[in-house]
């Protein structure tokens, strides 16, 4: 449809509430909005003058759709459901990529430490949470398992209960000192259990119980034990309002700001008991919507993604769903959840607060934007391309002798890494030391998979930057040409020093980039990521390949494997040794079931087949 059909269609719309989606020429929905009366909201696109981004969505509209809600609520709810379901280009969108931790406790261990992990599990574990941040997170273990004296550092538990001298928390009167026979297995599950209470929000019960029990001591004349449960007493009082924190996801009062610019700026300020407990803040593109409604679609997609629900959601500005914002989030919450616009008072301040954060966190991603930018444009110019190039792949091969093989593929979009599209390669075909050889099968891989419609590997890079010189380049070349795929190609080629310090064509021309030190930085980086990434894949194939030769081993445990690593430096040492020189390194029992599970014809040869096999991707 042109715009005068789009237009006549939108006039003869109800003047009832529901939503919209706008259509491009191939169907699909490039944007999702509600109204409280379709025809007024979706006829507004078709008449007068709009800004840009806006104008943009209406000229590549050729159809739309509507849905009518029988309230302003269902509309609400369902234009939620319709933009998480399409993810439409112009509409306002917070990524569900990043994960808000939860606190873990093993009960199924004998002695079950707290951890952070990104999600829930059907596992039999307890969890804790949601929190805002990992860093908050951390700081709630770690202040609870200092009040309660539990242990922090790397030893094991039951393995290492007064097997060795208390470490420096305990001289610091963090931690009881279990290593140094201070406490045992009884003592230890009593306070993972006070620890339960406090993260379950029992606190009151807690105070109460330990108040209880070092009366009952003193009475009994236990005075040391008094003195000890006196202690932990006051060091759960002395929580404070860390309580509310520590017992529940759920704040006092989440201030928002929101500041609009070449990167706009979402921002959320957690309190608690009147403290500023928190931060957090998305950036994004510069929104099609004006200020309140964009709010009001950031406001519900990021407490629907975090699931952290505090009682009071203090806005900048009014907007007109608020009601409805907040009835879906208390039904979501299962308690009530508050949305109000302070005018006066601290509420109104701590709103001012994050306005002021949200601007700085802008202009700062503004400023670093412009400084990519300006990278990718010297790039550009430099290698002669036609437009910047926004997407850049970085391949690198790691290995040691022939011992797995393996190459990473790193991405950088706008000057930035997108470890989400990154890949990691277990090489099939090539099983000696040949860097070009495996390159080409990786590079092989990377675009037969383009080829074939793999979603993995559906993005072309607008550049392709390989490890290597001149002849890696001309390799990677090569493959392109066999696929038919135009995407320039260079190498990294490095100094003395392993610094890149130029870029080289295929045909040996290079292009030095020392002259420009922010060029020298961006693509020093990209070869330093892409070698670390590598690098950290073939050290884990490693571990875990080691590991399993040397677990199978009756008697060789975490502590026994690190002493034979350490001193033989690898398997192959190891399996060569003799009895008696594995006698001078662990215990003779230990000694005699290596050298006999080595001797029998066990061992490496299972591990080093499977590297060389398997890929992972």
């Amino acid at each position: 449809m042109n715009i005068e059909e789009l237009r006549e269609k939108a006039n003869r719309l109800p003047l009832l509430p529901g939503v919209y989606l706008m259509l491009d020429e191939t169907g699909e929905v490039i944007y999702v909005g509600k109204a409280k009366a379709l025809k007024n909201r979706v006829s507004s696109y078709f008449r007068g003058e709009h800004d840009i981004k806006t104008a943009a969505m209406v000229q590549k509209a050729r159809d739309f759709n509507v849905i009518v809600a029988e309230s302003e609520f269902e509309a609400l709810i369902l234009e939620n459901s319709l933009i998480k379901r399409h993810q439409p280009h112009y509409n306002i969108l917070l990524r569900d990529d990043k994960s808000y931790p939860f606190v873990r406790l093993d009960i199924k261990s004998p002695c079950p430490r707290f951890t952070i992990v990104n999600k829930t599990a059907e596992d039999g574990a307890k969890y804790f949470g949601p929190y805002g941040s990992r860093g908050l997170t951390r700081n709630i273990i770690d202040t609870v398992c200092k009040a309660l004296m539990l242990p922090t550092c790397g030893k094991r538990f039951p393995r290492d209960f007064g097997r060795g001298k208390p470490c420096l928390n305990y001289h610091m009167g963090n931690c009881l000192g279990f290593c140094g026979g201070r406490g045992g297995q009884s003592e230890y599950d009593e306070r993972i259990r006070q620890a339960e209470m406090l993260f379950s929000g029992k606190t009151a019960e807690l105070r109460a119980e330990l108040q209880e029990k070092m009366f009952a001591a003193s009475e009994d004349l236990q005075f040391e034990l008094a003195a000890q449960l006196r202690d932990r007493l006051k060091a759960v009082e002395g929580l404070g309002n860390r309580q509310r924190v520590i017992a529940s996801s759920a704040a006092d009062a989440d201030a928002v700001g929101f500041y609009r610019s070449a990167k706009s700026c979402f921002a959320i300020l957690r309190y608690d008991g009147g403290d500023l407990s928190d931060k957090d803040y998305r950036l994004l593109e510069e929104p099609l919507e004006n200020d309140a409604e964009a709010v009001s679609a950031l406001v519900r997609q990021y407490y629907s993604i975090s699931g952290i629900f505090p009682k009071n959601i203090l806005l900048p500005f009014p907007i007109e769903d608020a009601q409805e914002i907040s009835r879906m989030l208390t039904e979501a919450a299962g308690h009530k959840v508050s949305v109000e616009t302070p005018q006066r008072g601290q509420r109104r301040e701590m709103v001012l607060k994050a306005m002021l954060n949200a601007k700085e966190e802008a202009l700062r991603a503004t400023t670093a934007t412009q400084k990519r930018l300006k990278t990718l444009e010297w790039l550009r110019d430099a290698l002669g391309m036609e437009a910047l190039p926004r997407r850049i792949e970085a391949f690198d091969i790691s290995n040691t002798g022939n011992f797995g093989i393996v190459a990473s593929m790193t991405v950088f979009q706008d000057g930035r890494p997108l470890k989400r599209d990154y890949r990691k390669f277990r090489l099939k075909e090539i099983s000696s030391q040949d860097d070009y050889g495996s390159m080409k099968e990786v590079l092989t891989r990377r675009f037969k998979r383009f080829i074939d419609g793999d979603e993995g590997f559906k993005e072309l890079a607008d550049l392709l930057l390989i490890d290597g010189g001149a002849a890696h380049a001309s390799m990677a070349r090569e493959v392109l040409s066999a696929y038919e795929i135009t995407i320039p190609v260079l190498g990294m080629v490095k100094d003395d020093r392993h610094r890149t310090r130029a870029l080289v064509y295929p045909d040996g021309e290079e292009v030095g980039i020392v002259g420009n030190p922010a060029v020298f930085a961006f693509i020093g980086g990209i070869q330093e990521e892409t070698h670390r990434f590598a690098i950290e894949y073939h050290r884990s194939l490693r571990s875990k390949t080691i590991g399993s030769a040397l677990d199978d081993i009756k008697g060789v445990g975490p502590v026994r494997r690190n002493e034979l690593l350490k001193h033989f430096k690898t398997i192959k040492a190891i399996k060569s040794a003799s009895y008696e020189e594995l006698c001078a390194v662990v215990p003779k029992n230990t000694a005699k079931a290596v050298y006999e599970h080595f001797s029998a014809g066990s061992g490496l040869d299972e591990g080093e087949k499977a590297l060389d096999t398997k890929e992972d991707l």
